[in-house]
């Protein structure tokens, strides 16, 4: 018989997210319990420096995740080193069922799962990821003023990353594997306007260079299939990121590209008592000091909702 335990607050995912809620239903003596998923930590414990968390001037990304775990662990969160297998969100208490085949009742749940990058899928691109090789130019770009930087992509989330890299960068290469941009024209006219981009049209990045860190790429013509070589010093991936929200499809109202619907400032789903939290929801933002912000909604609404029950859930109906 699989074993069932009951908490008032379980938690999906281990990102900032995740823990700050952690921390804060903890607080509220929620006694909740925190499901790390496959990669405890989140995308941070494959990050380098981060010098854009509030109080720490640089701090390694698996050491600012292990400081949350540990925070998150101190309060009283039970930590489960599990993944979430399946979840009944239709019925109460919630019902999770683990990868090992225990039971979780829960009579409110936040979603932490966080979303991740696509990447190209070059073993050289993994390799240097870190190493200037990333997928997010609010949290990078500054380590790379004065410097040359490739951006990939054609649509907005890629024009805006290379506009950013524009305030640091002496020069933004944009290849697109088109001769157009998806991007919206106000956006095309502002990168199109601005000096320090240049535009490469039909090409893929088949290989990224250097060997404790990037030093160029090598572009394959998408129409005649010939390869030359690109000196730069970064390179951003900006193809597009997708929310892990398998679990919950069908079950919670999301947007066409599988992100989570929550009502207006708020971290509170479709379904009443349960709240989602960081880049599950967030594709605009996607920085770990928002995620965590929204990790303290999310458990501040549940402690709300756990109080004055019926009423909430008719609020977020409403």
């Amino acid at each position: 018989m699989a074993d069932i335990r009951h908490t008032r607050l379980l938690i999906i995912g281990s990102g900032p997210a995740g823990y700050t809620a952690a921390v804060y239903g903890a607080r509220a003596m929620l006694n909740p319990v925190l499901v790390e998923g496959l990669q405890p930590g989140g995308q941070l414990t494959i990050t380098t420096d981060v010098e854009n968390w509030p109080g720490e001037v640089a701090i390694m990304g698996p050491d600012l995740m292990a400081k949350l775990r540990t925070q998150a662990e101190h309060v009283g969160t039970e930590l489960v080193s599990d993944i979430v297998a399946e979840i009944d969100l239709s019925r109460r208490p919630f019902r999770a069922v683990l990868d090992s085949g225990g039971v979780i009742e829960a009579d409110t749940v936040v979603i932490a799962t966080g979303a991740s990058a696509r990447w190209l899928g070059l073993d050289s691109e993994t390799r240097l990821r870190g190493k200037g090789v990333s997928a997010c130019a609010t949290c990078d770009g500054f380590f790379f003023r004065g410097k040359h930087v490739a951006v990939v992509g054609g649509g907005n989330t890629a024009v805006e990353e290379a506009l950013f890299l524009t305030n640091f960068a002496s020069k933004v290469t944009l290849i697109h594997r088109r001769g157009e941009l998806r991007a919206d024209k106000t956006n095309q006219q502002r990168l199109f306007a601005n000096p320090k981009v240049e535009m490469v049209w039909n090409a893929t990045v088949t290989e990224v260079t250097g060997a404790d860190g990037v030093e160029g790429i090598v572009l394959t013509d998408t129409q005649t299939g010939a390869t030359r070589s690109l000196a730069v010093d970064g390179l951003f991936v900006a193809i597009g990121h997708d929310p892990a929200t398998s679990l919950f499809k069908g079950q919670l109202a999301m947007d066409e590209e599988g992100y989570v619907l929550t009502a207006p400032d708020s971290t509170a789903t479709s379904v009443p008592g349960v709240f989602a939290a960081g880049d599950v929801k967030d594709k605009l933002y996607r920085q770990a000091v928002t995620a965590a912000g929204m990790g303290c909604m999310a458990a501040l609404e549940a402690e709300r909702f756990l109080a004055h029950g019926a009423d909430v859930a008719h609020q977020q109906a409403a």
